[in-house]
Order: structure tokens, then C-alpha cells, then sequence
């Protein structure tokens, strides 16, 4: 059995705790190691690290700490195939969901290497007469983040990489439910040239996520989750004085308008909604067809193409929907889809009872299809997390933009259509943080910004790209005068001897 620890000063620390975790293969429900969960004690010993490494790093210019991004870049595109098996191993996704997580991940290392160029700052000449001003962003300091189990790899990558090239010093509390990627991408960092202290990684539960909120000495907290356990750490969080970015729950609505060339939506929503078995912030959950016709076209497109999802482990090459990540999971999946069946949505394709032979004990959900959803239904209003599509009908664009519009969460949406007008309309009214045209998942590249709006996000700013930038530092402007040597009666010539 494999044993998990945390990482302090570039190197595997176990602390003092004796409090462990399980480690699930989810393909199996087999019991594939353990993680140490880390004491406030412990954690207050590696924020205390990380604090004192920061004077140090702080200082480095910004040119010699991109240097360690490409180098750890190259790292990470070297170990890629190592490190999708780990990921795939404990979360249960297929390799090459595992790889393009890494892949978006390393994207953003490579917005860090850039990083002198972000960092220049702005002069203005003459504000006054003889005085000029000048503004720098200067690193915030001790800066957590707190991951979720989804995607192991790609979202801390989203946080450290901008924050640890911008100057501060991080500490990591990733999820203990597939911790191993990210011990492993440490130790590539450290391979790559990062100092001690500048980047630790401490594993642990809520009394780690308490202890890095109440700890004085962190200055930042980044935060991907759920909206109820977001909102905790966003009010703890700022009550303590911290600077926090909490990015949450999210329901994706995906317009599909009359016009719409339906092999493009049904490819779409086959991608976006079952991949990574719909565990991901970004998956669309509803499916809104405007019309009747348009909704029977879609239903009728869709349920050959989600019978046919093959269903299988992550070593199986021809896999295309693993397991959930944990038997929680599993069960609060299947009661979502028994209450959409007791509020008298049409189950037209049905997941549950899959059984591979040799992982009779793993947590697999095939792909589910509802149709006749309404939005007062719990399979609509709640995030599920699972691969779980409904079928809303709306009978007009506007109903269809009213449904988005008055949900509780933010995060992404999308519609498919052959019209222009319609689309800018869309992007335009929605009350969206990321909107695609076309475009099924409108993740952003990593020099743009992720983030939602209302309850997807608890704080000010967006991840990674700019938004990430401005969330680590701290603005500073100078505006100064320095006294005229060109003053009347002044004297600029030497005096004194004939050879002056």
C-alpha cells in the first residue's frame, strides 16, 4: 500500500500527525493507499517554511524565476505519460482526459514564464511640474490553495505557477482523495530549480483547510470547490483579514437554437457532458432545445450516440466514461436520478445497474439521458456532478435566456446557432462569466481568465492569465520630486586654481 505525505522544503515530509486517509482505485473500490492527514501543528510548520523562504524569492528577479518555469515546463510535457497514469489511477478518468488535463495545466506554466512581461508596471512623465509617477505590483505574500479532487493536476496548475512566478511563496492542500499527481509534479519543481520553502504541498482535511484560514501568515487563499464549502472558506477567509478567490458550483446551460447543425450539438454535448464522467465545473448538465422540433431532434440524436459510450476503466484504451471518484459519489448520483424520476422526467437513457466484469466493486455510471426536465426539479437546480444530461424544452430564445439567467449559478454556458445576430445577443444578455458561441466548453486560454459569476464565484477576481496576476500582487504607486539642481544664482563651472 502506498504511502502519501506532504512536501516541505523540497522534499517528502510526514509531519507529526497520525491521522491517515484511504486512497481509492474507483475503477476497483479497492483500497490503493493512504495519505497522511496533516495536524493544525503541521500546518502551521509549513506555512511558518514558506513565510521564511519568501524574502528570498520575493527579491529574485522576475527573469531568473521564469527560468525556473521553463524548465519546469519541460519537465512536465517529459513526465506526462507518468504523470496521466497517476491521475487516472486514483481519480478514475481515461488517459487522454488525463493528459489534456495536464496539457491545459501546463499552459498556464507557460503564461508564467512570461512573467517579466506582466510585471513591468507604468511611468507617467509630469504629472505635476517636476513630478513624475510610477505604479509596480509587488507579491502578496504567503499564498494558499485549496483543490479539488476533479481535476488533481490542472487546477492547482491554474494557481501556483502564476502566484510563485509573480514572488510569494504557496502551500498546496489538495484534495486527499487522489493526492499523488501533485506530490509527484512537486518534486519535477523542485528538479527544475525552485528553492526551499517556495513551493510545499500539505495534505490533510478540514482541520488543514482551518489552520491555513486562520493562520495569520498566509496572505491569499485561492479556492476551487463546491459553492457550500467556497462560501465557508470566503467568509472565514476574509474575516481573517485574507486576500480570497473562491471559484464554485456551477449548472451549464447549452442553447441549441432551430438553426443549429445538430451532428455539431450532438458531438458537443457528447464530449461535454460525459467526459471526465461529468465531474467537472465546466460540463454541461442542460441541454436547452428551443422548440419542440428542435428538442425532438436532439433527444432523437443523442440516445444512440450516449448507448454506445463505452464504459470501462481507465486501462482499457478503447474507454470513453470511467467511474466516479468515490462510492458518495456513486450513491448521490443514482438518488439524483431516482428523484428525476419521481418528479416525471423521461429517463430516456439509463446508467445505473452497469457492471464490467472483474470491477463489480467499482463506482461506474453509464450515461444518462432526461428529457421533459423542468426547472423546479432537483436534477436541474442541483449541481450533480455525475454524467447526468437534461433536456429542458423552452418554447422561445427568451424563455430559454430567462432559464439561464435566473439559476443560481454562473459559471459557464453556450449556444449553438448559424446566427449572428442571435449569438451576440446571447453573450451579450447572458449573466455568465464564460460563454461559447459554438464552442461546447468555453474554458479560456491561459492569457484570458476563468471565472463565473453570482453564486460560481466569492470574491473579486478571476484564475490565471491577468485576473491571476492582479489576484497575487499588490498594486504600489510612487509619485515623486526631486529638488531642482537648476536653481537662480546656481553656479555650474569650477573655480580655483589655473588649471581648473
Amino acid at each position: 500500500m502506498r504511502p502519501v505525505t506532504h512536501f516541505l522544503s523540497n522534499e517528502s515530509w510526514s509531519g507529526s500527525s497520525t491521522r491517515t486517509s484511504d486512497i481509492y482505485n474507483p475503477a476497483t473500490g479497492a483500497v490503493s493507499g493512504q495519505v497522511t492527514l496533516a495536524s493544525k501543528e503541521d500546518v502551521d510548520q509549513v506555512i511558518a517554511t514558506a513565510a521564511a523562504a519568501l524574502p528570498s524569492w520575493a527579491a529574485t528577479p522576475p527573469a531568473k524565476r521564469a527560468t525556473v518555469m521553463f524548465e519546469f515546463r519541460d519537465l512536465l510535457k517529459k513526465h506526462i505519460d507518468e504523470l496521466a497514469e497517476l491521475l487516472s489511477a486514483e481519480h478514475g478518468k481515461t488517459l487522454p482526459d488525463a493528459k489534456g488535463e495536464i496539457a491545459r495545466g501546463i499552459e498556464v506554466v507557460e503564461f508564467a514564464c512570461g512573467i517579466p512581461q506582466v510585471l513591468k508596471g507604468e511611468y507617467s512623465e509630469a504629472v505635476s511640474s517636476g513630478v513624475d509617477s510610477f505604479s509596480v505590483r509587488q507579491p502578496v505574500g504567503v499564498v494558499a490553495g485549496i483543490t479539488p479532487f476533479n481535476f488533481p493536476a490542472m487546477v492547482p496548475l491554474w494557481m501556483y505557477p502564476v502566484a510563485i512566478a509573480c514572488g510569494n511563496t504557496f502551500v498546496l492542500k489538495p484534495s486527499e482523495r487522489d493526492p499523488s499527481v501533485v506530490m509527484r509534479v512537486a518534486e519535477l519543481f523542485a528538479e527544475a530549480g525552485l528553492p526551499k520553502g517556495v513551493f510545499n504541498v500539505v495534505n490533510g482535511d478540514k482541520e488543514a483547510v482551518d489552520a491555513l484560514l486562520d493562520n495569520p501568515r498566509v496572505d491569499a487563499v485561492s479556492f476551487v470547490g463546491s459553492t457550500a464549502i467556497g462560501q465557508y472558506i470566503y467568509s472565514r477567509g476574509t474575516s481573517n483579514g485574507k486576500r480570497v478567490q473562491a471559484l464554485c458550483g456551477a449548472k451549464n446551460h447549452l442553447v441549441v437554437m432551430p438553426d443549429a447543425d445538430m451532428n455539431q450539438v450532438t458531438d458537443a454535448l457528447i464530449g461535454s457532458a460525459y467526459g471526465s464522467a461529468g465531474e467537472r465545473c465546466m460540463a454541461i448538465s442542460v441541454a436547452v432545445p428551443v422548440g419542440e422540433e428542435t428538442a425532438d431532434r436532439l433527444v432523437k440524436a443523442l440516445e444512440p450516440r450516449i448507448r454506445a459510450l463505452k464504459v470501462a476503466p481507465y486501462t482499457d484504451p478503447e474507454s470513453e466514461l470511467g467511474p466516479v471518484i468515490s462510492k458518495a459519489s456513486y450513491d448521490r448520483i443514482h438518488d439524483y436520478i431516482d428523484q428525476g424520476l419521481e418528479k416525471g422526467a423521461s429517463l430516456v437513457v439509463d446508467g445505473r445497474n452497469i457492471s464490467l466484469q472483474g470491477y463489480e466493486d467499482g463506482y461506474f455510471v453509464g450515461g444518462c439521458l432526461f428529457d421533459n426536465v423542468t426547472t423546479d426539479m432537483s436534477i436541474y437546480t442541483d449541481e450533480i456532478f455525475g454524467p447526468v444530461l437534461s433536456v429542458v424544452r423552452a418554447q422561445s430564445y427568451e424563455e430559454a435566456v430567462d432559464m439561464i439567467n435566473t439559476h443560481e449559478y454562473g459559471n459557464g454556458t453556450a449556444i449553438y446557432t448559424q446566427d449572428g445576430d442571435a449569438a451576440r445577443d446571447f453573450w451579450a444578455r447572458a449573466q455568465i462569466g464564460m460563454v461559447g458561441i459554438n464552442v461546447p466548453i468555453p474554458v479560456p486560454v491561459a492569457y484570458h481568465s476563468f471565472g463565473g459569476w453570482k453564486r460560481s464565484l466569492f470574491g473579486d477576481h478571476h484564475i490565471h492569465g491577468m485576473e491571476g496576476v492582479r489576484f497575487y500582487t499588490r498594486l504600489k504607486t510612487m509619485t515623486m520630486r526631486w529638488p531642482s539642481g537648476i536653481r537662480t544664482g546656481a553656479e555650474f563651472h569650477f573655480t580655483g586654481g589655473k588649471d581648473a
